[in-house]
């Protein structure tokens, strides 16, 4: 039988008219599409172009492109509507690759303007403004005439990429000569065009010429006073708004004070925004929220809080910044009370909380998180790989770098960073030379943030001639580079040198900030370099406007008490604009432990048994002060004091890597496989050394034993012994031995690898807590200031 012409037409145009009721897309357009599709699958009725054009056209704008995917495919000659609206939908949702695929089989007869303008579009929104521009020239060359939609959208996308003004005032000639040039929506492209090129005269010409303008028109002059720091400009801008746009004005200026630190004037814009009666809304919370979590502004968050719970206003951002707010305002419970109530949680709300139990070093909760998301991203990784290397758990932090790409995730340059400080808490030279040479191979060896770590890693590693290097072939440097440099010198005792860094930092215009003076302070103090460290100092205030804190203090501190200036220490203690904290003291004591002042050092300890009665490293120090004087009955009351209050020692652990695998040593340690072969070796390395000279210094057992033999036993069972013997039995002749150790070295093992390093004719390089030694020849690189 054969179907009746008439009655398939009659079908046809009551699904066609069914399926306009679909726009405008109203929340149950889909819905409606959907019964609409079924209804002609079920009855087996085969739709015409018009109507499955239709069909694609609901499902692409409702973000269902798979289901508009299965109805293009299943038509065998597309024709350009269906063409263009598969295009327009695949660079709205952002897969810009599917867009380019259909785009590219469309033969050139059925493409149009309307399709080109979906692809440069899709490039714009997609940050890949080469791609949008090239594709707007292909345009032009093939015939096709650009319309305001096309020159708005290319501007937009050249913003991302224009580097010279020549560019700038090429396209808007282009956009005058076409008559798209007093358009109003490609007016606004223009102003911010100009405004990412820092042309902002030429911006606000541009602005002052729109004849209607909107509020795109105003956020965009605004957007580039802000975005370069023009202030004062910007609010001379919000002054001459109509009331109804000053909203979108107020958030963009507060956030910009935000994103340059400027916090108090932000929340100073808060409030004159709500006296001039304009409230807060979803894009203001964030920021206001931020600059109260970095400046530490808790109560006046809360009162933010309090005011978006009262108004109602909920949304992924609002949560996620006061997770963020409370976690830095070390609130944790309100942090995740906030999160468990989140009706719906985002990666970014996952990855907010894991990044606040990591940047605070709660580490246990922080792996809690991690196995609880069942979804992650590669940031979820970055955040969890730098977040044990930042806290000490390197080989988790590797082995973690392991899992991700076992996982499927390839590591972004922020990642290797991570995985490279892994290295550098490990001191794992030889995962660290893998790493940067993988690095190079992707193409990451340029990226500022791996170099950073790079210079660290190899620093850390003992390695400081290879930490140079990479600045040095570094494309450009931030001052974090030069911070790194400074340290990596200063840390293995190339005072001078990394003096001399400073200096040449100066010279190039990168202002030194907190961190520079804390790496240049501790250079100084591990070379000596009292007077020029306390000149530095002082800069820091009168100079660059920097407040010390209680760490440049302690810095200053322990420059002066290393080399016996007590007096001058005591009288900057008593100066302080607040109140000593443990950092101050801890330096103190220190320095008293090395010069054997007893009365300044108990003074330091007390206050310190206040501050901080659960750190065993007062303990140790004062007792250790008491045994290398003889006073054992001193020494047993502190340690005493230590078991009486449940402080535990810290263990003394040093290790060596050896063919990319980490040895650990323990003293007295008879765990190892090869302890016995060790202990021997040592053994015989002791009668040698004695040939030229070397003699235990019994001074450093720190327990009252009588046999002198005894406590030579005792001192060469100290763990960075047992390592370095280790090394020098298993690394190859004329390979360099690198130890690292949790704590500081005593004075036996110092005098003992001075010698070591004549008889065996090798470098030996010890870090321990504090510092590099390097070890040649019968000399060590602190020049015994250490």
């Amino acid at each position: 039988m054969q179907p009746n012409p008439e009655l398939i037409r009659t079908i046809a145009n009551r699904y066609a008219a069914n399926l306009t009721l679909c726009f405008p897309l109203r929340r149950t357009s889909l819905q409606l599409a959907r019964a609409i599709h079924a209804n002609f699958i079920t009855f087996g009725f085969q739709p015409r172009a018009h109507i499955l054009n239709r069909l694609i056209d609901v499902y692409s704008k409702s973000s269902e492109l798979r289901y508009a995917r299965h109805l293009f495919d299943e038509i065998p000659e597309p024709d350009k509507i269906a063409r263009t609206t598969m295009v327009s939908g695949y660079s709205a949702s952002g897969d810009i690759a599917l867009a380019q695929n259909i785009f590219e089989e469309t033969p050139l007869s059925m493409r149009d303007t309307i399709m080109y303008n979906a692809m440069i579009t899709g490039f714009t929104h997609s940050h890949d403004g080469c791609s949008a521009v090239s594709m707007f020239r292909e345009m032009k060359r093939e015939g096709f005439r650009p319309d305001n939609f096309t020159f708005a959208s290319v501007l937009a996308g050249l913003a991302h990429v224009v580097e010279e003004e020549r560019e700038c005032v090429q396209f808007h000639a282009a956009a005058v000569k076409s008559g798209a040039g007093s358009i109003t929506s490609v007016m606004n492209a223009m102003v911010s065009l100009y405004s990412k090129c820092d042309l902002l005269n030429s911006a606000r010409g541009v602005f002052d010429e729109i004849t209607e303008k909107d509020e795109r028109s105003w956020t965009s002059m605004m957007t580039g006073y802000v975005k370069n720091g023009f202030f004062d400009s910007g609010l001379e801008l919000l002054e001459g708004m109509d009331e109804g746009m000053k909203l979108v004005a107020y958030n963009a200026l507060i956030s910009g004070y935000v994103h340059r630190g400027l916090h108090q004037e932000a929340l100073e814009m808060v409030r004159r925004m709500v006296s001039n009666g304009i409230e807060l809304d979803a894009f203001t919370y964030p920021s206001v929220i931020r600059a109260c979590a970095t400046s530490g502004l808790l109560q006046f968050g809360k009162q933010v809080h309090a005011y978006a719970l009262r108004r109602q206003d909920f949304s992924f951002h609002l949560d996620n910044s006061l997770v963020s707010l409370y976690y830095k305002c070390n609130k944790f419970v309100e942090a995740r009370a906030i999160f468990d109530k989140m009706q719906a949680k985002d990666l970014v709300s996952w990855n907010a909380l894991l990044s606040g139990y990591v940047s605070s070093g709660h580490i246990g909760e922080a792996k809690m998180l991690f196995k609880e998301m069942e979804e992650k991203n590669i940031l979820t990784w970055m955040i969890m790989i730098s977040g044990l290397a930042d806290n000490g758990f390197g080989e988790e932090g590797l082995r973690l770098f392991s899992c991700m790409r076992k996982e499927g995730f390839e590591p972004c340059d922020y990642a290797f960073s991570g995985v490279i400080k892994s290295c550098a808490v490990l001191g794992a030279y030889c995962n660290g030379q893998q790493f940067h040479a993988q690095l190079v191979k992707i193409g990451f060896d340029s990226s500022l943030s791996a170099a950073n770590a790079l210079i660290t890693m190899y620093a850390k590693c003992g390695v400081v001639e290879e930490a140079r290097r990479v600045f040095i072939t570094m494309p450009c440097q931030d001052s974090v580079s030069w911070n790194a440099l400074i340290a990596a010198l200063g840390q293995h005792g190339h005072g001078a040198e990394a003096v001399g860094v400073y200096e040449e930092m100066l010279k190039e215009g990168i202002k030194p900030d907190r961190i520079t003076f804390l790496t240049v302070l501790t250079a100084c103090s591990h070379a000596g370099l009292v007077d020029q460290g306390r000149e530095y100092f002082d800069s820091m205030e009168t100079v660059y406007c920097i407040p010390p804190g209680a760490d440049h203090y302690s810095r200053l501190i322990d420059l002066l008490c290393r080399s016996g200036r007590f007096t001058e220490a005591e009288s900057v203690i008593k100066s302080l604009p607040f109140e000593p904290t443990s950092q101050i003291w801890e330096a103190l004591l220190s320095g008293c432990r090395v010069y054997g002042n007893m009365e300044l050092g108990i003074i330091a300890a007390e206050k310190l048994f206040e501050l901080i009665p659960e750190h065993d490293g007062t303990y140790m120090l004062l007792s250790n002060m008491y045994a290398a004087t003889g006073k054992w009955e001193e020494a047993a009351r502190v340690r005493k004091l230590m078991r009486d209050r449940g402080v535990k020692k810290e263990l003394a652990c040093s290790w060596i890597e050896v063919e990319t695998q980490v040895h650990k040593f323990l003293v007295d340690d008879t765990s190892h496989p090869e302890a016995e072969a060790v202990y021997k070796y040592l053994q015989e390395l002791g009668k040698e050394m004695r040939r030229f000279g070397y003699v235990p210094d019994t001074n450093f057992v720190l327990h009252d034993v009588e046999s002198d033999g005894h406590k030579q036993d005792m001192l060469i069972t100290h763990s960075e012994k047992i390592a370095v013997a280790f090394g020098l039995m298993k690394l190859p002749p004329g390979r360099a031995i690198r130890v690292f150790k949790n704590l500081r070295t005593c004075g036996d093992c110092h005098n003992f690898f001075m010698y070591l390093s004549r008889v065996v004719q090798r470098e030996i390089v010890l870090r321990d807590r504090k510092r590099f030694h390097h070890f040649r020849n019968g000399e060590c690189s602190c020049g015994n200031f250490w």
